[in-house]
C-alpha cells in the first residue's frame, strides 16, 4: 500500500484546542475577525497572520467587504481561536541590520 493510499493526514496548524482541524460550523460569528482586529487582540503583526494563512497554518475566510474609509475594503477574515492558538508560540524575530554602504 502506497503512502498516498493510507489514511488521510491533516496539515500542520489550523488546530483548535481539541487538536483537530477547526471546521467553519464550529465557529461563532464573533470568532471571525479581520486582520487588524486579530492583531489588536493577539499582538501578532498583520503580515505574520497573512503568512500563516498563506502557508495553511490557519484558515482564512471571505470577508463582507466593509469599507475602511480610505477606499480599501476588508476582504479576508480569520478565525480568532486559531490565531490565538498560534500566537501562543509566536516569538518576534529581530531583523538583521542592513549592511553599511
Amino acid at each position: 500500500m502506497s503512502a498516498s493510499a493510507s489514511a488521510p493526514s491533516f496539515r500542520p496548524g489550523a488546530f483548535c484546542m481539541s487538536g483537530v482541524l477547526m471546521r467553519p460550523s464550529e465557529l461563532y460569528a464573533e470568532d471571525l475577525v479581520f486582520e487588524h482586529e486579530a492583531t489588536a487582540e493577539t499582538g501578532v503583526p498583520g503580515p505574520v497572520i497573512r503568512q500563516w494563512a498563506r502557508r495553511g497554518k490557519i484558515q482564512k475566510f471571505q470577508g463582507d467587504g466593509r469599507l475602511t474609509g480610505n477606499g480599501h475594503e476588508f476582504k479576508t477574515m480569520y478565525a480568532l481561536p486559531e490565531v490565538r492558538e498560534r500566537a501562543k508560540t509566536y516569538r518576534p524575530m529581530p531583523q538583521r541590520r542592513p549592511a553599511a554602504t
